[in-house]
């Protein structure tokens, strides 16, 4: 286990719940607002355009956190230095959105996803969604959180299983 990229050291490995002295569950904001988009059927890719690119998969009981911004792109780059505020500002809105829109398209079907949903500061720049996208909003994170807590009623384990 090593610690998240954008983060201060020593997360990974941290006994929160020794420290808090209550139980906790943690996943990173994207995959809280993915898990708070979701609709209950099929596969969902949440991609949060922002500072950089934020990436979840989410299907029935469960949710996989994803590192899809380190993946290597054009020009010897990773994907979130076009898709973040760095593309946004270098390559333009009309470029971005076009380039933005291409990625959007790879990526679903990738991974097969039957719909995605766009989170963050940069997915409204997006005028026409592609078929198959819609946009999401940050207050999601809250159901996200709340379903986060959910227990399977037969086990009393956790309903969501984070891969």
């Amino acid at each position: 286990m090593t610690d998240p990229k954008h983060l201060g050291k020593n997360w990974a490995g941290f006994d929160f719940a020794k420290a808090l002295g209550k139980p906790v569950r943690i996943i990173n904001d994207a995959a809280l607002q993915a898990l708070g988009s979701y609709r209950g059927k099929g596969r969902m890719l949440f991609l949060g355009l922002g500072t950089g690119l934020g990436s979840a998969l989410v299907w029935p009981d469960h949710v996989l956190p994803l590192e899809l911004g380190d993946l290597p792109y054009v020009n010897d780059g990773i994907i979130e230095d076009q898709l973040g505020d760095e593309g946004l500002q270098e390559l333009g809105r009309k470029t971005w959105e076009r380039e933005a829109v291409r990625a959007i398209k790879l990526l679903k079907q990738a991974f097969i996803a039957d719909y995605v949903v766009l989170g963050g500061g940069n997915a409204k720049v997006i005028e026409n969604l592609p078929d198959g996208v819609e946009l999401g909003h940050n207050r999601n994170a809250y159901p996200g959180g709340c379903r986060l807590w959910e227990t399977n009623p037969e086990s009393k384990r956790p309903r969501w299983r984070i891969v």
